[in-house]
């Protein structure tokens, strides 16, 4: 579904597969730049940060996909985690003499999408290898500007009553625009006296201990995002995969007593209203929260290009 998406906005030349698969393939004979986020789940600070998760280990194939295209740069995303991985240090001996990647010099930056405008804190990792001998890049600049929730919303309105994805396109999941994503759970009551029991920018620790859980009630410490309401004035927590659910962090609506839309995590990913989507409910929310943020993809790409523009003349 993802590669479906994909296709809808920026074209149908996707191969939707395993990359050990593609790499068997006819690779392109050379690219400006090759982009790649090798999957982050045995790093990340939310997983169980795993050493033997066999996911870690594709970072690799990424890898060898460069050492055949032999781009003029590279760029890796991934969580702040990757940097205290073996994985990373494995890099590093790849950009040493006698590495795969010898030829290639390496600039890792952990940066803030909130910093570059989006309404969203997000900390990421972003290696970027250049051919050696030409000029560093440096780090992107931040803006001074600081974007909100409430500028992310503008111009939406409540309440939000639909709860299902047009029965239209059922058939074929899609394409849904983002517009089209304003759409609701179908909380239990209890869930619903949570929301209603929450004040502007609360969370758990503000329910009565008769709305509350054993085990949040035993722990007092700890994360204060979960069941939390995002604040007008203040950017976003970051987006994730199951924004839509409160008792996985900080993703009530601030002033309505329910979960953020799939509409509003989109703007504060910052996708455009009239993007295409497929898949189920769930699909769309796994790709809404494992995107890279529109704001700092655009600034990585606005980084990269006169740099290269520069680096050939």
């Amino acid at each position: 579904m993802a590669a479906k998406t994909y296709g809808a906005n920026f074209g149908k030349h996707v191969y939707s597969g395993d990359i050990r698969d593609w790499l068997k393939g006819e690779l392109p004979e050379t690219a400006d730049v090759v982009i790649g986020g090798p999957p982050c789940q045995g790093f990340s600070a939310l997983g169980k940060q795993d050493p033997l998760d066999p996911r870690n280990l594709l970072w690799r194939e990424y890898v060898h996909a460069l050492e055949r295209i032999r781009p003029t740069a590279f760029v890796i995303e991934n969580v702040p985690q990757f940097l205290r991985s073996p994985q990373f240090d494995d890099l590093q001996h790849e950009v040493r003499p006698g590495g795969g990647l010898a030829d290639y010099e390496i600039e890792p930056f952990i940066l803030n999408s909130v910093d570059y405008g989006v309404p969203q804190a997000r900390r990421r990792v972003f290696v970027i290898g250049r051919k050696r001998g030409l000029p560093a890049l440096g780090r992107p600049t931040a803006t001074t500007a600081r974007s909100t929730v409430r500028d992310a919303f503008n111009g939406l309105t409540g309440p939000v009553s639909v709860t299902t994805l047009p029965e239209d396109r059922s058939l074929t999941r899609g394409p849904y625009l983002t517009r089209e994503l304003h759409i609701t759970r179908n909380p239990t009551d209890r869930s619903l006296e949570r929301y209603r029991a929450i004040p502007p920018g609360g969370n758990r620790r503000d329910l009565p201990d008769r709305l509350s859980s054993p085990g949040w009630r035993k722990h007092l410490s700890g994360s204060g995002d979960v069941m939390g309401r995002l604040w007008l004035d203040r950017p976003s927590v970051t987006i994730r995969t199951e924004f839509f659910k409160p008792e996985k962090g900080r993703y009530l609506h601030p002033t309505e007593d329910r979960p953020i839309t799939h509409l509003e995590a989109a703007r504060l990913q910052g996708f455009p209203d009239d993007f295409q989507w497929f898949g189920s409910k769930t699909e769309i929310a796994k790709q809404i929260g494992n995107a890279v943020p529109v704001g700092l993809a655009r600034v990585i790409g606005e980084h990269l290009l006169p740099w290269l523009r520069n680096s050939s003349q």
